[in-house]
């Protein structure tokens, strides 16, 4: 692929205007969520899908989240239900994407959903995505800015030092509020768990009144986010560090020595916001190690430990 001038779009209307016509005519834009920086490409446009993969050397049998400016653009592709009308009115827009049958005929690419008969969709809360979106006018497939496996992105600096010279632009909006993908359930028959994400197990089990089955498993890739090794920087990481060792970039939590502190209060919120981030920033070229305090597997630090397990995975 040849080497791309990557423009960065200012937050304004001539940044939003630049951004979709570059999605109308086929090319790539990252653009920031409340999540993470999403890389957009017009999920209608075969080749502007086949970009995003080529561009983030994503293996082609993990699917894409499409993403949509309302309700009722999204019920236009799928087939929508009750359960899914009742987490719709909990959480969008927000940070949880919905895996449900699509519809026939729908005109999006086959790439999107990795030829499964499902489509994964999301409203984005961020401002900046809603009105993009609104004025594309059209579905947007956009999993994160970031090369394939590598850290997710939360600022567009992120984004350039990963995919500079791939995509058209980014639009800049600044730092991610929630700095963790969104969760993503599957409702294609009793409401499964995908992903972990920026919604809580517990709260999306408590608008449902069931729980999830849990399928997160590498084995299913009904959804982005399931690959074992993904999330993942350079260097090796080392979890549940309670005893630090001479030559590692310590990333802390809590009332601990360290390098970077994700929480110094314990505040889940807040490590989650941190998490790429300080991950980025010691991912330094060093080389070093990085070692992770502990942190409590309940509420959003069960997103917070499935994004770390996939980071220290062994690499493919």
């Amino acid at each position: 692929m040849s080497i791309l001038e990557t423009r960065r779009l200012s937050a304004d209307n001539v940044g939003i205007t630049a951004a979709s016509e570059i999605l109308w005519d086929g090319g790539l834009v990252s653009f920031p969520t409340e999540t993470v920086y999403g890389l957009g490409a017009d999920a209608t446009n075969d080749t502007a899908v086949a970009r995003i993969f080529d561009a983030k050397g994503r293996p082609h049998f993990n699917p894409l989240i499409a993403h949509f400016a309302d309700i009722e653009m999204a019920k236009r592709y799928v087939d929508w239900t009750d359960q899914a009308q009742m987490l719709a009115d909990a959480f969008w827009p927000g940070p949880l994407s919905m895996v449900l049958p699509i519809k026939l005929n729908t005109g999006l690419s086959p790439l999107v959903t990795a030829g499964l008969p499902s489509l994964a969709i999301r409203i984005p809360a961020h401002p900046l995505a809603r009105k993009l979106l609104a004025q594309a006018g059209k579905p947007v497939a956009a999993p994160s800015a970031n090369p394939s496996g590598k850290i997710s992105p939360t600022t567009a600096d992120h984004v350039l030092s990963g995919l500079s010279g791939k995509i058209e632009a980014v639009l800049d909006g600044g730092n991610c509020d929630v700095g963790l993908e969104s969760t993503i359930v599957g409702l294609l028959g009793r409401p499964t768990l995908f992903r972990p994400g920026g919604v809580t197990v517990e709260a999306i089990e408590a608008a449902l009144s069931l729980s999830l089955i849990n399928d997160t498993s590498p084995d299913t890739l009904l959804a982005p986010g399931q690959m074992t090794s993904h999330y993942a920087p350079g260097a090796s990481v080392r979890l549940n560090t309670t005893m630090w060792q001479v030559g590692e970039l310590r990333l802390g939590f809590g009332g601990v020595d360290c390098d970077l502190n994700l929480s110094p209060s314990g505040d889940l919120i807040e490590a989650a916001a941190n998490l790429f981030h300080h991950l980025h920033s010691l991912d330094n070229g060093s080389g070093k190690p990085i070692a992770i305090s502990p942190i409590p597997n309940s509420g959003l630090g069960a997103a917070i430990n499935d994004r770390l397990q996939r980071a220290a995975a062994p690499r493919p």
